[in-house]
């Protein structure tokens, strides 16, 4: 027996607000199904379950910013962001790229190819190298699988809800139930709230400036990006969510310099295509 099934039969016992847990009323089914969830939490994850898996967190993505009503612009941000994909180790992956309606400066990644930037920071952005710096960042993340380790990572948590779920149920307590199911949906949202470890964001830095490079962009148009992030202030809205789940700009810079060296100088010039960038680039900086 694992050291993690065996303190997850032991909470079976812990008494929750006042009450001890009956098995006697528990489905075993559910329990079996729990414990399972539970060993296999470092298992590797086929690709059609983490789409699947993707989907959803992309559901909860589009739940709190709509894409914008701009047909030309999502074509090209997909455009770009697939020639990219296409230079990675999976290129045959259905990879997805959007634009959320935010004025918010941020990106995002879920497993199974999900990717998204914001409206606010393509506004920042002057042209496509920097574009798909952002968007190699963000593929970085999905082929490192980062956000998927991360879910199997706090699988323990996960399981330990849905035992409190399983009790609320044998006790009958229907408003506590809803509180846990409410905790248990706003487990996706408090990922991203979260944030990923701090290496993750460095290592899809590295990755990203080679994705870029591989691509035939200016490898060094992401760490401009990054620069320019130094403007914002982080207690601004629109920012703070960045800068409460990145590392520092100033340490991404310096993580950069010190894995790259002079290892890209001759790729520093490749284009930019700022012009191009310029006319899908939303109005307003």
């Amino acid at each position: 027996m694992t050291k993690r099934l065996a303190i997850l039969l032991a909470a079976l016992a812990i008494p929750v607000a006042g009450h001890a847990f009956d098995l006697g009323n528990i489905n075993l089914n559910r329990i079996g199904n729990v414990i399972k969830n539970v060993q296999e939490a470092n298992r590797e994850v086929p690709e059609k379950e983490e789409v699947a898996i993707g989907e959803q967190m992309a559901s909860t993505l589009l739940g709190g910013a709509p894409l914008v009503n701009n047909p030309a612009l999502e074509k090209y941000v997909n455009d770009v962001g697939r020639w990219l994909a296409l230079q990675t180790e999976r290129p045959d992956l259905a990879w997805h790229f959007g634009v959320l309606d935010s004025d918010a400066v941020n990106a995002f990644a879920a497993p199974g190819g999900y990717i998204f930037v914001t409206k606010g920071l393509l506004k920042r952005l002057n042209s496509e190298a920097e574009l798909a710096g952002v968007l190699s960042h963000e593929i970085a993340h999905v082929l490192q699988k980062h956000h998927l380790k991360a879910i199997q990572k706090n699988a323990s948590y996960g399981a330990f809800a849905e035992v409190a779920t399983m009790a609320v149920e044998a006790r009958g307590e229907g408003d506590t139930k809803s509180r846990v199911l409410a905790n248990l949906v706003q487990g996706t949202k408090e990922l991203y709230a979260r944030g990923l470890d701090k290496d993750d964001e460095y290592e899809a830095d590295r990755m990203g400036i080679v994705i870029a490079a591989r691509g035939g962009y200016d490898p060094f148009a992401l760490p401009e990006v990054i620069h320019d992030l130094e403007k914002l202030n982080p207690k601004d809205p629109g920012a703070a969510l960045l800068f409460e789940t990145h590392p520092a700009p100033a340490d991404r810079i310096k993580a950069i310099d010190q894995a790259a060296g002079d290892k890209l100088d001759a790729y520093g010039s490749q284009p930019t295509l700022a012009a191009r960038f310029l006319k899908h680039k939303p109005n307003g900086k």
